[in-house]
């Protein structure tokens, strides 16, 4: 649970629900969290209660592996990460987990041992698939190699850099981002104060080339129609861009949401997310999409895909 106000990970709450419920396992996950994770903080919990801990750090494992963000292996009695976000790799997953001692009682000094090995295992095999994806492992096994070089870890920290820059252009726009900015690769940007919602402004930038996704904000009261956008530095930074060229793509996106709001004053304040699309099909608003897309596309242009060679 999250301060509705300041949008930062409560504590003090989740340690009274801990209390009130007893969990047999803590998760810390980050899909949407821009803020670093207190796996210190959570792992007292977790004690306290007899809990397991566990990290999902997919979206952050790449910037883990380079040391930009707290660790959760210091804390955590498992960690599950994919390998194909930050971590640059291929679609695949792995998990870890902890093997020996769990704990010793203070009284008999009796041990009692971690049993995840086996249970883990053996749930993703039978129980969750077959035959191994040797095409995968190899390339995770590439990933895990180029996580281990310089260059790596000064794309992670490029990677930083530019949502900050991200985060600060958008600020200075009037913009309200969740937490009030990012310690990681991702940025959560609450529309309410636009007059706005992630789903309309999700469809216009969609429309201009400009990927992003809707996503809840803390004080949302349906996540069918929630008000935020989700923006990441990670797939631009691999393109080369850095902080003055994340500026530029904050323009792109208030340009964006700036039509979504022009879209929005020419119709009813009760319309339904499918008639805004239907309005974006009227010629003089595909007129504006169009130049807007080919302006973002011309600007994308002058940077290199990884990869290929240049044309």
């Amino acid at each position: 649970q999250v301060n509705p106000k300041t949008g930062y990970i409560n504590y003090d709450q989740l340690e009274e629900n801990a209390r009130l419920f007893h969990p047999k396992l803590i998760i810390a996950g980050v899909s949407c969290y821009s803020r670093n994770l207190d796996y210190a903080r959570m792992r007292k919990i977790a004690d306290d209660n007899g809990a397991y801990l566990m990290a999902d750090m997919a979206h952050i494992s790449g910037l883990v592996a380079a040391g930009v963000v707290p660790s959760p292996f210091d804390h955590c009695d498992i960690v599950s990460t994919t390998t194909h976000k930050t971590l640059r790799g291929c679609r695949a997953g792995m998990i870890f987990y902890r093997k020996g001692t769990r704990s010793v009682d203070p009284k008999t000094g009796k041990e009692t041992l971690y049993n995840l090995e086996s249970l883990i295992n053996q749930a993703v095999f039978p129980g969750l698939q077959g035959g191994p994806h040797n095409h995968a492992i190899a390339g995770i096994a590439v990933a895990l190699h180029q996580a281990m070089t310089p260059e790596f870890k000064a794309y992670q920290q490029q990677v930083v850099a530019n949502c900050k820059a991200l985060s600060t252009a958008l600020m200075e726009m009037g913009y309200d981002i969740v937490t009030g900015g990012s310690d990681n690769h991702l940025i959560l940007v609450d529309l309410r104060s636009r007059g706005t919602d992630g789903g309309r402004a999700e469809r216009v930038l969609e429309l201009c080339s400009i990927a992003c996704n809707k996503n809840t904000c803390p004080g949302d009261v349906s996540a069918l129609r929630p008000s935020g956008l989700r923006f990441g530095t990670p797939a631009l930074t691999s393109r080369g861009f850095r902080q003055d060229d994340f500026r530029k793509v904050a323009q792109y996106i208030h340009k964006g949401i700036e039509l979504a709001l022009r879209v929005q004053k020419d119709m009813s304040p009760k319309a339904t997310l499918k008639e805004f699309k239907d309005k974006l099909e009227e010629p003089k608003y595909r007129a504006e999409l169009k130049a807007l897309k080919e302006e973002v596309e011309a600007f994308a242009a002058t940077f290199p895909l990884p990869g290929l060679p240049v044309l």
